[in-house]
């Protein structure tokens, strides 16, 4: 029997609803809840592939003891295992103090699963080092939202980007990272084209192409854009002197900064033309509804709390914050970040917006935990954290829910923390990341799907998440294995107050303990339970006892939570970027996000069709500084830097600015043989929120001469067996010194293997290729194959099907051969043409356009279906198409109309 459970999308910060249909305990399919606030049914590509997920070949199902890290360990019992770690970290508390541990945890979590987190950290073992993968994306929004708001409280919602008149988009680009609040603007722009738009975003994002006036600014020079801005609305008159003198402290000393940032100042800062500067300015002042809208080109960045505060300004020296569509609105990089800092999850802060330097706060949470104090020693960061590791000082680490020898920067650097403890934990859905190399003891958690709890998004609104399926093996819930072992753990060093610290007798008392700790608070949800969430749906804090409803926008009545009830300007200054291009290291490295996929493609990186976009890692750079180089799309280059190296594909695009080169920060080595960009990237940390400077970096990039290429494209019969011929194909990357391996796929799922080499390779090299992917049979087989030029290559058929090809020397055909095995468009008659040195297919195969990216449905299927009767609904029920975000639906309705109108001109 078929049924349907609301959950969430685990992945960015929106917080979109869905419908996870389920049979017969496997998760079968999913759509967008039309009832969740935030979404109403839309989805984007990634969401709308998240029951493509629920493949388990990679899923971890057992707690395994590794006696060498990086290889298969001893499966054991949830017992055998738990008294392990136990020992291991009460021997090494007893022995160095409770700081010579820690624990790094995710945005991913359940809400619930952060407090317990915390709770073990900060009541039982009397460490502060519980830190979170958020320090990465969020931890400079939160510090910036505190030195000027006084809380770390988003004031805005989604309606109000419906409701703006001018959007403000600084060092985000949610055309991609934050799809469905993208589509939130383009709804607003086409309910009112008069809307302005700007983008501020040191390249031409997807972002920017909606944008009214695109800021192509120097990396690293935001401060001196907002400041630069400031100066024009100061002297245009736009400023709200009233609002500014009632509400607002701190304005004269940051007016005296300002005035030396006019608009040539400004322009020679940011290499912005002052025109554009002053245009920016203006239409954000005289604007009766103003709305910014920012992410991490802000927070990443050395000194990225003052990014973050340099854009609040605007909105309080115009008053343009707790109004409809107005306010400064941070979005979220992750599903649960915001829940995680709720309870406390970095390692300065404490449950319920309480810091941990404030005496005051660290009582009251000892009281409410029945201890006699919480540690006042401040707890490591992220970056200072696997520092500690590699030093000494912290000698083992709990890693949860997160990849951190993937996401930090500087790898080289973190990998040897890793390498150096003494013990680590990694309580993981997945065994096959790269921090799983460097585990002794892995434990088996939930994952989407089959996690429960709540989750806050962007918005400040909280969902309550329950389970469609139940984990695989003996995977169980994280908040369930903290717990346990907290437990164990206080008994064995002897805490008397274990059991009334950790009493809870289910989840929903870890739910009810966090809400008592919000009372009184700016985020008070004292208001709301299990039993509400689940009848009235997702609900926005504060939601105070007694409240009928959250609040949909913050300080509509200018008090703000500082001591004296208004807001803070900050004095702030233009600082230039950690890394600073020279000589040596002339071209600024610039990371970002793909539409399809998330932070270390564990997850979406098991779907084919999210490959289908961009299927392999490429560094997109401009035509000068190639040609500079002695470069062509398509040629491979060395990129480093003093901290790592990467040789990677280029490629020119649009949109970027000479001196400038752009790269996904998805990639790492699970699908290239480096860890990608991040083994480049900047780990200088802001002083206040001590994030580090990942959206930058210096580097030489230079041509890499390796001109033997081979490539491999392996036709397979499902997921399953895509993923484990994937996995296998993994161990050939550190073969070659250039080399990477991906999905691909649409009707059939594809393994792509890449590589190149200074010369050709040996025959017994070709042969384990072949071995390796199933190539090595002669029945079927198609060989050429020219020794003069050291070429060779191999196709396989199958019942008069493509089923894989090696080319070794030269591989001018993977490009078409790959889309016609992925949508099984060649001939049996052609199929000879596999091994033909040509860019070019032998017959003319039709150009697929795309029409719903969700669902990755092309104007020939949508043809197709027509031809054969279909409507408007039978196309959304057959192929899916327009179900998710949206998007497409007029231009499908567009192609039924005009099919109608040309054949009833035809009869």
């Amino acid at each position: 029997m078929k049924t349907e459970i609301k959950s969430t999308c685990c992945y960015c910060g929106v917080g979109c609803g869905v419908l996870i249909e389920t049979e017969d305990g496997k998760i079968t399919g999913l759509r967008g809840d039309p009832e969740h606030p935030a979404n109403r049914g839309r989805l984007c590509t990634k969401g709308a592939s998240l029951n493509q997920t629920a493949d388990d070949t990679y899923r971890l199902k057992q707690p395994e003891v590794r006696a060498k890290r990086g290889e298969k360990g001893e499966t054991v019992s949830w017992d055998k295992a738990l008294d392990q770690v136990v020992e291991r970290f009460a021997d090494i508390i007893e022995q160095h103090g409770p700081d010579a541990v820690a624990f790094y945890i995710s945005g991913q979590l359940m809400t619930e699963d952060y407090y317990v987190f915390n709770k073990l950290a900060k009541g039982l073992i009397g460490t502060n080092n519980v830190d979170t993968n958020s320090r990465l994306c969020m931890s400079s929004a939160v510090a910036g939202y505190k030195q000027t708001l006084g809380a770390d409280a988003p004031p805005c919602s989604y309606e109000d980007i419906l409701q703006a008149k001018m959007i403000f988009i600084a060092g985000a680009n949610p055309a991609v990272a934050h799809p469905i609040v993208f589509r939130y603007i383009e709804d607003a722009k086409a309910a009112n084209p008069d809307l302005k738009i700007v983008v501020a975003d040191p390249r031409r994002s997807e972002t920017a192409e909606i944008a009214d006036l695109h800021l192509p600014l120097q990396p690293g020079s935001d401060i001196a854009l907002f400041n630069g801005m400031l100066h024009v609305l100061i002297a245009d008159g736009l400023v709200d002197r009233d609002y500014i003198n009632a509400h607002t402290t701190g304005f004269d000393a940051l007016y005296a900064i300002v005035r030396g940032y006019t608009p040539e100042v400004t322009s020679a800062l940011t290499g912005l033309s002052p025109d554009a500067i002053v245009q920016a300015a203006r239409w954000f002042g005289q604007s009766p509804a103003s709305l910014s809208l920012y992410c991490q080109g802000l927070n990443q960045s050395a000194h990225g709390t003052h990014n973050n505060a340099g854009i609040i300004h605007l909105h309080l020296a115009t008053g343009q914050i707790g109004k409809v569509g107005t306010g400064p609105f941070s979005l979220t990089g992750q599903p649960n970040a915001m829940g995680g800092r709720e309870v406390g999850g970095l390692s300065n802060l404490l449950s319920a917006h309480r810091d941990l330097a404030n005496p005051e706060h660290r009582a009251e949470v000892a009281k409410l935990w029945g201890i006699p104090s919480v540690p006042e020693k401040p707890g490591k960061s992220a970056v200072d954290l696997f520092e500690a590791l590699k030093t000494g000082e912290i000698k083992a680490v709990w890693i949860a829910c997160t990849n951190p020898a993937q996401s930090l920067p500087n790898q080289a650097s973190v990998r040897a923390g890793l390498a150096k403890a003494e013990y680590v934990v990694l309580q993981e859905a997945y065994a096959n990341t790269d921090t799983a190399d460097y585990a002794d003891l892995l434990l088996p958690a939930s994952g989407w799907g089959e996690k429960h709890g709540t989750v806050t998004n962007s918005e400040r609104r909280i969902t309550r998440v329950q389970p469609a399926v139940q984990p695989p093996g003996a995977a169980r819930h994280d908040w369930d294995i903290v717990v346990d072992f907290a437990r164990r753990l206080g008994k064995r060093l002897g805490n008397a107050a274990t059991d009334t610290l950790f009493p809870y007798d289910g989840l929903e008392a870890i739910f009810n303990e966090h809400r008592e700790s919000t009372r009184g608070r700016d985020l008070d949800i004292t208001g709301l339970s299990y039993a509400l969430l689940e009848k009235a749906g997702p609900q926005q804090w504060p939601f105070p006892e007694g409240a009928a409803s959250g609040k949909v926008r913050l300080y509509e009545d200018g008090k703000f939570p500082t001591a004296d009830g208004k807001a803070r300007f900050v004095p702030i200054e233009h600082r230039p970027t950690a890394d600073t291009p020279e000589p040596a290291l002339p071209i600024s490295l610039l990371s970002g996000r793909m539409r399809d996929h998330w932070h270390g493609m564990s997850r979406t990186g098991t779907v084919p069709r999210l490959f289908n976009l961009e299927d392999e890692p490429l560094l997109a750079m401009h035509p000068c500084d190639m040609r500079h180089r002695g470069l062509e799309s398509g040629d491979l280059a060395r990129v480093t830097n003093g901290r790592g190296e990467m040789i990677v594909r280029v490629e020119d695009r649009a949109g970027l600015v000479k001196g400038r080169a752009w790269m996904p920060m998805h990639w790492g080595n699970q699908f290239m043989n480096t860890p990608g960009v991040n083994a480049l990237a900047c780990d200088a940390t802001d002083p206040y929120s001590k994030q580090p400077e990942l959206k930058h970096a210096a580097v030489q990039i230079a041509r890499m001469d390796l001109p033997y290429p081979i490539a491999v494209i392996r036709r397979c019969v499902g997921q399953s067996e895509a993923l484990a011929l994937l996995e296998r194909a993994r161990d050939l990357l550190e073969d070659f010194p250039y080399a990477n391996v991906g999905l691909y796929g649409r009707k059939t799922p594809l393994v792509v293997f890449r590589a190149a080499t200074p010369q050709a390779i040996p025959t017994a090299t070709i042969e384990a290729l072949d071995e390796l992917f199933g190539l090595d049979s002669e029945e079927g087989a198609i060989v050429y194959a020219d020794a003069t030029r050291n070429i060779t290559k191999k196709a396989i058929v199958r019942e008069g099907r493509l089923f894989g090809v090696r080319l070794a020397g030269e591989v001018l055909a993977q490009t078409w051969l790959k889309q016609a095995m992925a949508e099984d468009e060649l001939d049996a008659s052609l199929v000879r043409f596999a091994l033909a040195p040509t860019a070019k297919p032998p017959v003319t195969m039709a150009p697929r356009n795309i029409v719903c990216k969700c669902a990755d449905v092309s104007d020939t299927q949508i043809a197709a279906e027509l031809a054969q009767g279909a409507d408007l609904p039978k196309l959304q029920d057959k192929l899916k198409c327009g179900t998710f975000c949206g998007s497409c639906v007029p231009e499908i309705k567009r192609m039924v109309a005009e099919y109608g109108t040309k054949h009833a001109a035809a009869a």
